[in-house]
């Protein structure tokens, strides 16, 4: 880490323009990034001061032809513990288990998102791999049957019940839960259940497209229509002609995007950019947020017109630490899943594995299980896994049950000295700083584990005259 407290990236890239892009990306949460244009410079650079001090590396990997164990294990054999994580545009399951038995600790698969790679950084130099990314394990097939979807949780059969019966209509569907419960999932099925399953089903993902460019995306433009326009594009919108369009991420979506989107909910049209005529669409839209769009719609970043069209039918799915009692399940229908990827194999569990995982609580729910997973599978060389293939979910597990007992024991003070309770606002505000510490100052996450909206969160900042950089 650097003097001033930020951490400090090596960027092993040979393109000067994705090198400032990432260095940027990683500034956002804190990073300074250092360069090395290729794997040579890149181990050089380890026996620097600057390398000395390191906090993790991210090699972006060009070629579809190789997969970097060179460089991986040329850098893991310098320094033993830094997390080391890969990009790239052209993975394969084959190319992330060669990657990671070489020493990789996370698999990147462009385009990167400024809060997937803050993630994933966050998540390698606290121990474990794949926080909030979509990582390569999500390329493994999972169109899934409402039937196939594994969990017996009533809020979660629940919510799928809701789902099953939402896929005959025509009516838009609203998708929300924490990131990783598995919304896209829940949306392929309400597709495949649906009579427009035969017909095409487009996924967006709204966060990871420049605002600037959503609408060329969704609605498409005509040649000449802005500046770079050098031909007809055809948007997302019109691909999904006749099937279901899936927007990830949709309180991403800028305003001026929501407003074009109301208009297809509500005539079925959609208008490229720059053209001078409509064009009528059949499209079922299904979306999905991590966020309580509530929330966005009370502080003005999302419309309160779209959020009543999409809200006909609302899914929640309850994060995994809600539904523990299905985890031993869902391990088992995802190691049958990892072992048909190329260079795996099918693998046991044993009990005390079970428990361990069990016990954990998954923030990022069921696409942490199965990173983990994955990542076990790789580098198991027994039949079965068992408690000591998952070293990162023992520590931080231990970790969290040291910091709540810790809690407990000093906890919040409730109580004045004369013996009368503090008022109420008080116990709040220090809760409140409380959570800021705990979460690093990530006031999403603070928010989310509030159980309240960050705009209201931060309203709360305000009267209660709390700074953001409380610890």
């Amino acid at each position: 880490m650097t003097r001033n407290g930020q951490r400090l990236l090596l960027l092993i890239d040979d393109e000067p323009a994705q090198r400032r892009l990432v260095a940027a990306l990683a500034a956002r949460g804190g990073w300074r990034a250092i360069f090395a244009t290729d794997g040579e410079m890149g181990v050089a650079t380890l026996g620097t001061q600057d390398g000395m001090r390191l906090d993790a590396i991210l090699l972006d990997h060009q070629s579809p032809d190789t997969d970097g164990t060179p460089i991986i294990a040329a850098l893991r054999e310098r320094r033993p513990a830094l997390p080391i994580l890969m990009l790239t545009a052209n993975g394969s399951v084959g190319h992330a288990v060669a990657a990671m038995r070489a020493g990789a600790t996370d698999f990147l698969v462009k385009p990167l998102a400024p809060e997937r790679l803050l993630a994933a950084l966050e998540a390698a130099v606290g121990g474990l791999a794949a926080g909030e990314l979509r990582p390569l394990t999500e390329k493994i097939p999972a169109l899934l049957g409402f039937d196939e979807i594994v969990g017996s949780a009533p809020d979660f059969r629940t919510a799928l019940a809701i789902a099953a019966k939402a896929a005959r209509a025509r009516v838009p569907v609203l998708i929300e839960g924490e990131s990783g419960v598995g919304k896209e999932v829940v949306a392929e099925a309400i597709h495949a259940a649906s009579p427009r399953a035969k017909k095409p089903m487009v996924s967006v993902n709204c966060g990871t497209i420049p605002a600037n460019l959503v609408e060329s995306e969704l609605f498409g433009h005509e040649k000449g229509a802005f500046t770079g326009a050098f031909e007809r594009k055809i948007g997302r919108l019109q691909q999904a002609d006749g099937g279901t369009l899936f927007l990830d991420e949709i309180g991403e979506m800028p305003l001026q995007a929501q407003a074009k989107l109301l208009q297809l909910l509500q005539t079925g049209e959609v208008h490229p950019v720059g053209a001078r005529h409509a064009r009528v669409v059949d499209v079922r839209v299904i979306a999905a947020t991590n966020r309580r769009l509530c929330d966005e719609v009370e502080a003005g970043r999302f419309r309160a017109d779209l959020h009543d069209r999409l809200t006909v039918v609302p899914v929640t799915i309850p994060p995994l630490r809600e539904r523990a009692g299905d985890i031993p399940a869902l391990t088992r229908h995802l190691l049958a899943r990892i072992a048909q990827q190329p260079g795996l194999r099918a693998l046991g569990v044993t009990d005390d594995a079970l428990q361990l995982l069990a016990d954990y609580d998954w923030p990022g729910n069921v696409r942490q299980l199965q990173n983990a997973l994955f990542r076990a599978a790789v580098l198991c060389d027994a039949n079965a896994l068992t408690r000591d293939d998952f070293p990162q979910i023992a520590s931080l597990g231990a970790r969290r049950n040291a910091t709540a007992q810790a809690a407990i024991a000093g906890g919040v003070t409730l109580f004045r000295a004369d013996g009368n309770m503090r008022p109420l606002e008080d116990i709040e505000a220090d809760v409140i700083r409380l959570a800021i510490g705990h979460y690093r100052g990530r006031m999403t996450e603070v928010a989310r584990r509030l159980g309240i909206g960050r705009s209201t969160l931060y309203r709360k900042l305000g009267e209660l005259g709390i700074d953001s950089a409380a610890a």
